[in-house]
């Protein structure tokens, strides 16, 4: 049985140079450092009349600068979105959709407020892509931030992607300027706006439109105050409630947290400081707790024999839904009992006996649990012997993690099917629509009817042809296909100066790219030569985040030496001593 983890994306199939990414939280601001050394090598192997050929063991030195320096970033780019997106998305069609959209945005973009403006945009772009959109929807989020500055019109994207993203874009603006209409934001104006905008605009564009506005939050620090509380309101009445109406159950979290600390900085302040002062305590116990239970499911007999694969998921309460829980419900902050929570998804195999495997696997679960932990009596909710009204199948149990001299929250755990868990979220039994301002069921049942024509037009536009050799199966990189236009595995100097030439770089550069990257000096690029290029390019990611990951620490373990006053003494003890001298 193989072992799952909560939210991880796949690594690609024959893609030796990627690695598969655990996706938790905010997508990280794409970025490439390249150090000093990297330039030193680069300018070696240039001034180098007949380079050696690299070993197993060395890598090409990334070019540092120029259009060398852009085609690495389009290549990091494209190899992070279709990472991503996954192997079902990926196909060469829609590879092939994102690779013009990156190269119309990174020339674009590049230099616009110190390229910070392209950060966001793939930053948008990585936003979609986790939630499993399709290509055309994430060439417009990342195009977007340029049509934004200016850097690109409506018709560059028309004539250069298509009519279908231009489309969305269209679709997206128009979402963005509806709030304006609004003499005034109260509950029932935005409740009317958001059935209007789930309605009448393409539902990708609706997503669109929450992607770029949870990227407008996560960078609010940088507008004046009455903009930020402007802004929020919005968000709060109009942005969340869609994503939650959607789907985007992680957006709609993260986008009223945002909100409410900006409308509301000091109840911020208060709700994020108790749970703060449990959150190391209880995010262990999480873990703790979903590492022992998965080993314990792994191990059981009969889960081994009718179920293909488990999941758990931990999850840890948003600061907003908190307030509301003590705010609205008046409840005292030892009454507040979901703060943790993990849930478990079973995969039962497939087998002509195999009706009823999904129920007995969730029953069997709930038995281990009790076996192991401590269940909280009168808590129980059986929803899968006896369904909801509107469908919804799961088992609830809450356990007690509390210990000795040390009182923790109650622990609910829900257990489900993946087919369960599918319609929980995104089927009939969905009642996200409801809280998203709609309430007649019928109209619900016809959005999620738009939605899923939606999509089916989509992978219309973006499926494969049957017997195109160059379809996704017959193309093990996708990076090397976009470049190698011919199809005849390899990559010439011809075609790679077309690269560099659509990212505004002249010939001299591409000349001195392969340069760079022709380990054989025969003039083109092998697929073996290019995929050298990439694990440079993947190993360069994984020092950002191993940057990104020390840094935590150190930021952590200062902050802990200054709060327990060590620094505060290091400092009166100088203090002391200048003023004796």
């Amino acid at each position: 049985m193989a072992t799952a983890t909560a939210a991880t994306v796949p690594a690609g199939g024959g893609r030796p140079y990627r690695r598969a990414r655990s996706r938790c939280g905010p997508p990280r601001l794409h970025r490439l450092r390249f150090p000093a050394i990297a330039a030193a090598a680069a300018a070696a192997a240039a001034a180098s009349s007949s380079p050696p050929a690299p070993s197993s063991s060395t890598l090409p030195p990334l070019p540092a600068d120029g259009g060398g320096r852009l085609v690495v970033e389009l290549v990091c780019a494209f190899n992070e979105l279709t990472e991503r997106m996954g192997e079902d998305l990926a196909t060469s069609s829609s590879s092939r959709l994102l690779f013009r959209a990156l190269k119309l945005a990174l020339p674009a973009l590049r230099d616009v407020d110190g390229g910070r403006a392209l950060a966001r945009a793939l930053a948008v772009g990585a936003t979609l892509a986790d939630l499993q959109m399709d290509a055309e929807v994430i060439s417009a989020g990342i195009l977007r931030e340029a049509l934004d500055a200016g850097a690109v019109s409506m018709r560059d994207v028309k004539t250069q992607i298509g009519t279908s993203t231009t489309h969305l874009l269209h679709d997206s603006l128009r979402i963005k300027h509806a709030p304006s209409k609004l003499d005034v934001l109260d509950d029932e104006s935005a409740s009317a706006l958001r059935s209007f905008i789930l309605s009448y605009y393409d539902i990708r564009a609706v997503i669109l439109e929450i992607a770029l506005m949870l990227d407008m939050m996560r960078h609010l620090d940088y507008v004046p105050k009455y903009l930020q509380q402007i802004k929020s309101l919005e968000v709060m009445k109009i942005y969340a409630p869609l994503a939650h109406a959607v789907g985007a159950g992680n957006l709609s979290l993260e986008l009223e947290d945002l909100s409410f600390r900006y409308l509301f900085p000091h109840s911020y302040d208060h709700v994020d400081q108790w749970l703060r002062s449990q959150e190391s305590d209880c995010k262990a116990i999480i873990n703790l707790y979903k590492e022992q239970l998965l080993e314990a499911l792994q191990a059981d007999n009969e889960l081994q024999r009718i179920v293909q694969d488990i999941s758990i998921q931990g999850r840890y309460k948003s600061r907003f839904s908190t307030m509301k829980k003590l705010v609205k419900d008046g409840r005292k902050p030892e009454e507040v009992k979901d703060i943790l929570g993990l849930r478990v998804i079973l995969e039962p195999r497939c087998d002509e006996n195999s009706s009823d495997w999904g129920p007995r696997a969730c029953l069997r679960t709930y038995e281990i649990i009790q076996a192991m932990w401590k269940e909280v009596p009168g808590r129980t909710k059986n929803y899968i012997t006896h369904p909801k009204r509107n469908g919804y199948q799961s088992l609830h149990v809450a356990i007690d993690v509390s210990e000795p001299g040390k009182v923790r929250p109650l622990m609910e755990i829900q257990i489900r099917t993946k087919e369960m868990h599918r319609f929980a979220v995104g089927g009939e039994a969905s009642h996200s629509l409801y809280k998203g301002g709609l309430t007649d069921p019928e109209e619900a049942k016809r959005l999620k009817t738009i939605m899923l024509a939606a999509a089916e037009l989509a992978a219309l536009r973006l499926r494969d042809l049957p017997g195109s050799d160059r379809g996704a199966g017959n193309c093990k990189n996708p990076a090397f296909c976009q470049l190698d236009k011919n199809g005849d595995g390899r990559i010439s100097i011809e075609e790679l100066t077309e690269v560099m030439e659509d990212l505004g770089a002249g010939g001299e550069d591409a000349t001195e790219l392969m340069h760079l990257l022709d380990a054989n000096s025969d003039g083109s690029l092998s697929s073996d030569e290019f995929e050298s290029f990439q694990r440079q390019i993947e190993m360069m990611r994984n020092l950002e985040d191993d940057d990104d990951h020390y840094r935590k620490i150190l930021k952590e373990k200062l902050h802990t030496i200054d709060s327990a006053g060590l620094i505060h003494v290091y400092r009166k003890e100088l203090s002391d001593k200048l003023l004796v001298g």
